[in-house]
Order: structure tokens, then C-alpha cells, then sequence
């Protein structure tokens, strides 16, 4: 399903040259729940954008589904990613102008579904995570457990195969973090293959496996 085979990730500051990631391979089969824990500026969120065809390699190789996908270019990545993948981040990167239904409609606005359908599919999904009477409120008129909410319906809009979650918890009190963990062990049940990053190893115990990056560089 997702596989990083000998990759490194180099970034240069200057003459300074920082090697966030070297040389990890990975295997994540197809329903696999991932958590990846280590301290801050080890490499996690890195090694997430790049599994989702966000930030490539300096060196190596990444695959979905048997596509290597830095070997596409930008346009078919981003197609990779419409199709297959969901995303879901500490800070929900809402629309503040759009209201709850028309930030969920988005994604299904970019693959040109029309307008009736994503009505359809954005008042399902919201009503899944329980907003179905949040539909036209803005994010600023949500709770910060609510707008997490309204960015789980929208990382399942286009019904990914594959979701990366990059601290989701990581702004939510302990009642509102236990309800998105439920709710993603509830998609994994599903089938859907997860890759969590989370400093709390409380949430990553949730995971089916956790991979810790004990020290920068190195995954054990």
C-alpha cells in the first residue's frame, strides 16, 4: 500500500545543512494504523508530506498502491492525491469565510462534481460527525472541537483509501481527542490505511503499531 524505500530528506539554511530524515524504508500494508511519535524537529511531519506527495525526497523512493510518486509529476501527483488520499492537520486549515458545508463541498468542487452532489455528500459527511445542525456555520461560529469535526468530514469527501494525520489531537481537550481517535479507529475498521503523527504516545498506543524516532534520524 505505502512503502518509502532508502529515503533521506536534506533541507540547506544557508551553508547550514540540516538531514531531517536519512535513509528510512517502511512498509504500511493496506489497513494498516500507523502511529509515528518521536520529539519535535525528528523528521515526523517530513516523512508524512512526503507519503503524501507533498515534499519530495532529497533521495529515495515513495510508493501508493504500487505508483512511485515522485517519479510523476506535479499535476499527476496531485491526482494521486484527489483520488486516494486524505489529510487531516492540527491546525484543520478551514476556509473562514466558506460555512461548514461549503469547506467539506471543496474537495469535491476541485475533482468537478456538481453542485447537487456535493450538497448531498457534504451534508452526509457532516452529519456522520455529528454537525448535521452546524451545516451553515463558519469557523469562527465552531467550537475548536467543531471545526476538527468539519475537517474530518472533508478529508473524507473524495473517500480516500489512504488518510495521514498530522497531530490531530494536538489542540483538543482530552473528551474531543478521545472522539477523533474513536472516529479514526472507526475508519481504519473500515479499511482505510492510517499513518498518524502525534508527540502523545497515549494517542499512539491507540494505533495498531507505533514507530518511535528515538533519537533525530532514527526510527525504532
Amino acid at each position: 500500500m505505502l512503502k518509502i524505500k532508502n529515503v533521506s530528506k536534506i533541507y540547506r539554511k544557508g551553508q547550514q545543512i540540516i538531514k531531517a530524515i536519512d535513509h528510512v524504508t517502511l512498509d504500511i500494508p493496506q489497513g494498516d494504523f500507523v502511529a509515528l511519535t518521536g520529539p519535535s524537529g525528528s523528521g515526523k511531519s517530513s516523512l508524512l508530506l512526503m507519503l503524501g506527495g507533498m515534499l519530495s525526497p532529497t533521495e529515495g523512493e515513495v510508493w501508493i498502491e504500487g505508483e512511485s510518486l515522485y517519479d510523476l509529476n506535479a499535476d499527476q501527483r496531485a491526482r494521486v492525491r484527489q483520488k486516494k488520499i486524505g489529510f487531516v492537520f492540527q491546525t484543520f486549515n478551514l476556509i473562514p469565510y466558506l460555512s461548514a458545508m461549503q469547506n467539506v463541498q471543496v474537495p469535491l468542487l476541485l475533482v468537478g462534481l456538481d453542485e447537487e452532489a456535493q450538497q448531498k455528500r457534504a451534508q452526509a459527511l457532516l452529519e456522520r460527525v455529528g454537525l448535521g445542525d452546524r451545516l451553515d456555520h463558519k469557523p469562527a461560529e465552531l467550537s475548536v472541537g467543531q471545526q476538527q469535526r468539519v475537517a474530518l468530514a472533508r478529508m473524507l469527501a473524495n473517500d480516500p483509501s489512504v488518510i495521514l494525520a498530522d497531530e490531530p489531537t494536538g489542540n483538543l481537550d482530552p473528551d474531543m481527542s478521545a472522539h477523533v481517535m474513536q472516529f479514526l479507529t472507526e475508519l481504519n475498521q473500515e479499511g482505510r490505511t492510517i499513518v498518524l503523527v502525534t508527540h502523545d504516545r497515549q494517542v499512539a498506543q491507540q494505533a495498531k503499531r507505533m514507530l518511535t524516532i528515538e533519537q533525530v534520524h532514527s526510527l525504532a
